[in-house]
């Protein structure tokens, strides 16, 4: 999974005041929690933030979060946006350790070309895996190759990364193989709705 290293300063004005005038500065308002350690009020920079949730591991991404008093490891729990602008608001950060095991909601990619005959209906596009805190994988790749209508991939057969465990339903349905609708059938379906349409009509300039 990507790393990255960020700095981090200590934040020392709350309440929605203190979150405008820091990010009026270019920073984040963020807290820092978990291990049983009391939450850490923090502000980390945006430009920075916003390039490490750009890397293959999105807001997966482990941060090496650069303290006054040391180094501390995390991952983004929470991560609140600007509804128009899209900007970064807010964010909780837990703490991790390597070797931690941790649950993340990872994407999950589809590769691959199915039969020719079939539609690939995608109906998880994330699932929640639990993985060492520093091998967190950055997506889970279902391969669809040569899939026919009436079959379907379950969240028991995704491949997984050494290590790494499932923390979902193992008989969710990640992806379902439909058939094609035939050029008969599109016609049928066009005819059906062509004479509802005329005999509406009918209707209508009758009444």
């Amino acid at each position: 999974m990507s790393e990255v290293r960020i700095a981090a300063e200590p934040r020392t004005e709350f309440g929605k005041g203190g979150a405008r005038r820091t990010r009026r500065a270019g920073k984040v308002p963020a807290v820092l929690y978990g291990h049983g350690k009391p939450p850490r009020h923090i502000a980390l920079p945006a430009h920075d933030l916003m390039h490490a949730f750009k890397t293959a591991a999105g807001t997966n991404v482990l941060l090496t979060l650069e303290l006054a008093d040391g180094i501390e490891l995390a991952l983004a729990k929470d991560v609140q946006r600007h509804p128009i602008r899209g900007s970064f608001e807010h964010i909780d950060l837990v703490l991790v350790n390597r070797g931690e095991k941790v649950v993340a909601d990872i994407p999950v990619q589809v590769i691959g070309e199915p039969h020719p005959d079939t539609l690939i209906d995608q109906q998880v596009t994330s699932i929640a895996l639990k993985a060492d805190a520093s091998q967190l994988p950055n997506a889970i790749e279902v391969d669809i190759t040569g899939l026919e209508p009436g079959t379907a991939v379950f969240a028991r057969q995704l491949p997984l990364p050494e290590g790494a465990e499932l923390d979902a339903d193992p008989d969710l349905v990640v992806v379902q193989c439909l058939a094609k609708r035939t050029v008969a059938q599109q016609d049928a379906e066009l005819g059906e709705t062509t004479e509802a349409t005329e005999e509406a009509g009918v209707a209508s300039v009758s009444a």
